[in-house]
């Protein structure tokens, strides 16, 4: 059976228990704690934990989000920032979500990682505008695709740095917390770690049992849009490292956190069975997705996989 995130109906809530009452009558028992959540929800979150209403899966890193930041905004501290104030409070700020996973019996912890400081607008988006004018193949789409990836080589080892040194700091207190760290895929070539990097920091960490991979459907699904992966390929490379994953599906080519089988972009049959039984997958939707079509969706997965997904 697969768990839910908070992401959904955070927004349309101001008391946690009932917004964790919303996921429940749509059939999900576990529960995945997201980002964006302000700390006034957390008495009703814990009220209906307490209950046992729900289990949780993990949490998002932030979880809560920074009392400074006023909106759903989790790559607003970076471990990746030239600002060494911001590289401290999102520290500060994951160690602080850690202690609140642990309290609520969470297996993991959600992490982004950061990004290179790169101008989306000249890169992904301009590369995703041109695939959806149907682009992949021409001679400019294709150069524009090989000089964002040298560019990004390029200036990227500072900011693994960062990212690799910081992770290394986290995964001492994951330990002391029995919370596993799941540094996640990310759906822009900007952001840290590309692929290439992620090869990378999993083998750095190869020996630590609370550092893995976390794979995101849709997110994977973007750069596969974009040619810049073979989502199915990517999977079986990272097979080893596996936490678990965020699922949700993609319209063509960028539309991602769609209701699974509504973005009828990915191919859940040939990747699902990928991952360990007992890694949690975690549906991770749009806050405009409606409960119907969820609910629809929920009943052609559990034919698909069974109640064991």
């Amino acid at each position: 059976m697969p768990a839910f995130s908070t992401c959904w109906n955070n927004s349309r809530h101001h008391d946690g228990e009932a917004m964790i009452e919303e996921i429940l009558e749509l059939g999900f028992g576990e529960i995945e704690l997201s980002h964006g959540m302000t700390i006034g929800k957390l008495p009703g979150i814990q009220r209906a934990f307490d209950q046992k209403m729900f289990r949780c899966a993990g949490v998002h890193n932030f979880f809560p989000s920074p009392v400074e930041v006023m909106i759903d905004a989790p790559d607003a501290y970076e471990f990746t920032s030239h600002r060494g104030w911001d590289r401290k409070r999102a520290m500060d700020m994951t160690l602080k979500t850690l202690e609140v996973a642990a309290k609520f019996n969470a297996g993991y912890l959600v992490l982004h990682m950061g990004s290179v400081p790169m101008n989306p607008k000249r890169w992904t988006k301009k590369l995703t505008a041109m695939v959806g004018d149907g682009l992949q193949r021409n001679p400019k789409c294709v150069k524009l695709r090989h000089r964002f990836i040298r560019r990004r080589e390029k200036i990227a080892p500072l900011y693994y740095g960062r990212a690799a040194e910081a992770l290394a700091a986290i995964a001492e207190r994951a330990a002391e917390a029995g919370v596993k760290l799941a540094v996640e895929s990310r759906s822009r070539f900007e952001d840290m770690p590309s692929e290439t990097e992620m090869v990378r920091l999993m083998d750095q960490f190869r020996d630590n049992p609370w550092v893995g991979y976390w794979h995101d459907f849709g997110h994977v699904q973007l750069k596969h849009n974009l040619g810049l992966l073979d989502h199915g390929r990517w999977l079986e490379t990272m097979a080893p490292h596996l936490i678990g994953g965020h699922v949700h599906d993609v319209e063509w080519p960028a539309r991602d956190h769609r209701v699974p089988y509504f973005g009828a972009t990915i191919h859940f049959a040939s990747l699902v069975p990928r991952f360990p039984a007992d890694a949690p997958l975690v549906w991770e939707l749009s806050p405009t997705r409606k409960a119907g079509q969820i609910r629809e969706a929920l009943q052609t997965w559990k034919v698909e996989f069974g109640n064991a997904r």
